[in-house]
């Protein structure tokens, strides 16, 4: 059984896709950021970045005490080679799948994501960060498109890859239903994506979860202006 302590965010979804796709058992620990449950002592424990999503496997491969792991990125590429699907066994294939995996997490993730903090949340904007944000998050989305020219996934079968880039995708979709409008592979690719049972599947579960009322200015106290100090003494 898998433990999976998240919320349905982008970086947290494609965990849950990833666990319907490939059919292990498992079990949400909700993590209500916008609360900050993420301070929580038994969460740090197992996310000492005191961020989401992070999983405990029981029943880790060749037996033995239950392994708890954060950072999306790193929970894809264990779950991939617990189970020995959706990433490829070869050198070549294997490589071309970890690379499209970091650039989700180093680059469309941050980027995307200060895009969004910079539009929705900023107390003020800021035009230069806006601007910043924007292009550098429409010219990763044309990577992303260029790269899907006469592909039907990223790498050619799905994988990781794509459950890694699609949350981020599919909400900057959902805030600007135009956002695709020159992206024509990637727009594809998107709701080929979201037709898919596990997928549909994955985000149904967490629909119930954002209707849990938080005001704005404690989701914004929990989710922005940490530093070492103040983080600190709130775990303590």
């Amino acid at each position: 059984m898998i433990e999976l302590h998240y919320w349905p965010t982008s970086n947290g979804q494609k965990i849950s896709m990833a666990l319907e796709e490939m059919g292990l058992p498992y079990e949400i620990h909700p993590v209500n950021i916008g609360k900050g449950e993420q301070f929580k002592p038994e969460f740090i424990a197992i996310s000492p970045n005191n961020r989401i999503p992070a999983i405990v496997d029981r029943d880790p491969q060749g037996g033995g005490a239950p392994i708890a792991i954060f950072e999306s990125g790193a929970i894809l590429v264990y779950l991939a080679e617990k189970t020995g699907t959706f990433m490829p066994k070869d050198l070549r294939g294997r490589s071309e799948v970890l690379q499209w995996v970091f650039w989700q997490v180093g680059g469309l993730g941050p980027m995307a994501g200060q895009k969004g903090h910079f539009l929705h949340s900023a107390p003020e904007p800021i035009p230069y960060a806006i601007d910043r944000y924007t292009k550098e998050t429409d010219r990763l989305l044309g990577v992303l498109d260029r790269r899907l020219e006469g592909r039907a996934f990223i790498c050619g079968d799905y994988s990781i890859a794509d459950m890694a880039c699609y949350g981020w995708v599919f909400s900057q979709q959902r805030r600007e239903p135009a956002v695709l409008a020159n992206f024509p592979n990637a727009r594809r690719w998107v709701e080929a994506i979201k037709a898919r049972p596990a997928t549909v599947a994955a985000y149904a579960k967490g629909e119930h979860l954002t209707a849990q009322p938080v005001s704005e200015e404690e989701r914004k106290r929990n989710l922005y202006g940490q530093t070492a100090a103040n983080t600190a003494s709130r775990i303590g």
